[in-house]
């Protein structure tokens, strides 16, 4: 394979994930053609990995790398300005057994992470809540196979402008300021300021400082 990257650029990644099993149409067509990109040397390196329908949003949930992803692909968006909810949900289930309710995430059918090093470039498909746009993961994919690099939707200034109000980044809610660190009282999030100068939480910054190089810890 011919390596995309200049000799002084970092390598660029895809990490494709997909609800098993994988070759479900239309996604197997998807799939098919991002390996094209990988084989005609439009992107350097393609990770697949497959993810299940839904886990349980719980410490005890045996999927905690998908909460991690989850979680990473958030910040992401929230500096961004931008939206991963949907193609990602969160829906609630109660036993009827127990009676006990639990929070569960719903993944998407299939999901981009591009890469250059360990940088995090974008995550596809995700949405501009003020425009309603949807950049897909088709959109990215023929993007890449014309050796293009797909360019997320709107921009980290107006992601950062809005993660430093007093707003709740997942639920919009108000935050309350307790000397640094800050709770909402509607969803029950939990965070600080990052050097960013963003809301991050609690969950993503302990990934962040827990996994320094991304790709590499596949």
């Amino acid at each position: 394979m011919t390596s995309t990257s200049e000799p002084d650029q970092p390598a660029l990644t895809v990490v494709c994930h997909v609800r098993a099993p994988l070759l479900l149409e239309p996604v197997d067509e998807q799939i098919e053609t991002i390996q094209a990109c990988e084989s005609e040397g439009a992107i350097d390196d393609l990770l697949l990995r497959s993810w299940p329908k839904e886990v349980a949003l719980s410490e005890e949930s045996p999927h905690q790398e998908v909460l991690e992803r989850y979680d990473r692909f958030s910040a992401w968006a929230d500096e961004r300005g931008v939206t991963i909810r949907p193609p990602f949900r969160k829906r609630t289930t109660t036993s009827q057994v127990t009676g006990e309710t639990r929070e569960r995430l719903v993944t998407p059918l299939l999901c981009l992470e591009l890469y250059a090093g360990d940088e995090l470039l974008g995550v596809f498909p995700h949405s501009d809540e003020v425009t309603a746009d949807t950049y897909t993961t088709d959109e990215a994919i023929a993007t890449l196979r014309t050796g293009g690099l797909p360019t997320p939707l709107a921009d980290p200034d107006e992601g950062l402008e809005s993660a430093t109000g007093d707003t709740c980044p997942d639920c919009g809610g108000s935050l309350i300021d307790g000397q640094g660190l800050f709770a909402c009282s509607d969803c029950g999030w939990i965070g600080t300021v990052a050097e960013s100068g963003r809301h991050e939480s609690e969950s993503a910054r302990r990934t962040r400082e827990q996994e320094p190089s991304i790709v590499k810890s596949q």
